[in-house]
């Protein structure tokens, strides 16, 4: 038999609406009394009926968050999964659950546009590859509680999201590269398309100018992760006239086959060249040498991206945010020189 509202202020000796406060959280009893019900509803195994009190409140306590996955790699991603995790972490903690879904357009409405219109979430987390003039227009029209995930192209100004520092993390691996006394960067990244590429090149450059380090075009390179283009890249390199004695990787990935090709050709790291990768989880320790990394706080991104799509919800930050969390860089063996 299912126990009630109405059972647990009999046994206790409350009204129902007392113990439908307690149910929903409130502070305004006492505490002895709040125990008491508590209490009572562990004893008789009561456990609300959330569908209907968020059907009375108007809230469905639930947070979605927007990928746009074109591939089931993308489950793979440590970048991903550790974003996620945080995320999940704080919104359970503040009695919400998480509800992932891809942004895939089905009959002409997007995911975005069915847990907006329907009010299937009381807010959502995107990704910035996501953000398109119109969605935003409908979410403000909407005055529907969002955030984005990473920098974006368009409507920055207009709207609040969270990223890592991007441009400041490629002018520390610049000065420490200068410290070790390395003259002769490359910088080795894959997407240049995407916001977060276009803001480690751009701290790359600046880095080189605080050094008063020559900007040399042939040493930035686009490449994937695949062995035959990035050797190639490689091989055009140190075969110039004028050689790297340093790389500055995008990813772990990138690091790993430029490791493997100076190996290859016999060139020691870091007494010849010096290599520094962005993204210290979960390879770049593990390597031989072991790589100096830009640590990305991924988890941290996660965090304050959810603390902030909630102070949304909850109406106590209604401006627009825009947070860039610090990077930092973890020194190993693969850039210092003794």
């Amino acid at each position: 038999m299912t126990v009630t509202i109405k059972d647990i202020a009999k046994k206790v000796g409350v009204s129902p609406s007392t113990v439908s406060r307690v149910a929903n959280g409130s502070t305004a009893i006492s505490e002895e009394t709040r125990q008491k019900i508590l209490e009572a509803m562990e004893e008789m195994k009561y456990h609300p009926n959330s569908l209907a009190r968020n059907f009375a409140n108007g809230s469905t306590n639930t947070i979605g968050l927007v990928i746009d996955a074109e591939e089931e790699n993308t489950f793979s991603n440590a970048f991903f999964n550790r974003s996620v995790f945080a995320i999940e972490a704080v919104v359970q903690a503040n009695g919400y659950n998480l509800l992932i879904t891809n942004n895939r357009e089905n009959k002409n409405r997007t995911a975005v546009k069915s847990l907006v219109l329907e009010n299937k979430v009381d807010g959502i987390i995107l990704p910035s590859s996501s953000v398109t003039s119109k969605l935003i227009n409908l979410l403000i029209e909407e005055d529907f509680p969002f955030l984005v995930l990473g920098e974006p192209e368009i409507e920055k100004d207009r709207i609040s999201w969270v990223d890592i520092n991007n441009t400041a993390g490629s002018e520390l691996a610049v000065k420490h590269l200068a410290d070790m006394g390395f003259e002769k960067i490359a910088f080795l990244y894959e997407n240049p398309d995407t916001v977060f590429s276009k803001n480690r090149l751009t701290g790359f450059l600046e880095g080189l100018r605080k050094e008063s380090l020559p900007c040399r075009e042939e040493f930035i390179r686009t490449c994937n992760e695949s062995t035959g283009n990035l050797d190639a890249q490689m091989d055009e390199l140190i075969s110039g006239e004028i050689k790297p004695d340093a790389f500055i990787c995008s990813n772990n990935m990138i690091a790993f086959q430029v490791l493997k090709f100076l190996k290859s050709r016999k060139i020691r790291v870091p007494e010849e060249v010096g290599v520094v990768t962005f993204d210290n989880y979960p390879f770049a320790e593990y390597m031989d040498p072991p790589l100096s990394a830009v640590d990305v706080d991924t988890y941290t991104l996660g965090e304050q991206a959810a603390a902030n799509l909630l102070n949304k919800i909850k109406r106590t930050d209604s401006g627009n945010r825009q947070t860039v969390i610090s990077t930092r860089l973890i020194l190993r063996q693969s850039s210092k020189r003794r």
